[in-house]
């Protein structure tokens, strides 16, 4: 069920290069946090990289500010998944 036009769902992100890409992550994800529902952050030290996993409740168009957002930041990927 959706609620004013917003949808559940999950964003995977990956921070390749924690040293500096993570504050630029956190500042974006303050920024969009009316939108997370939950956070979840693992770091990966074997890999040296951190996963970051978000539960969002937001427009196609507040996600796609988010994924896009975190998307332009060096040494992140993200990828998301919106229910029906």
């Amino acid at each position: 069920m959706t609620t004013g036009g917003k949808r559940l769902s999950v964003v995977g992100i990956i921070v390749f290069d924690r040293e500096n890409s993570a504050a630029k992550v956190n500042e974006i994800l303050s920024k969009f946090s009316d939108l997370i529902i939950g956070r979840m952050g693992i770091p990966y030290r074997e890999r040296g990289i951190s996963v970051i996993a978000l539960i969002v409740d937001a427009t196609t168009d507040e996600l796609g500010a988010l994924t896009g957002q975190l998307g332009r930041v060096p040494g992140v990927k993200v990828k998301s998944a919106v229910t029906a």
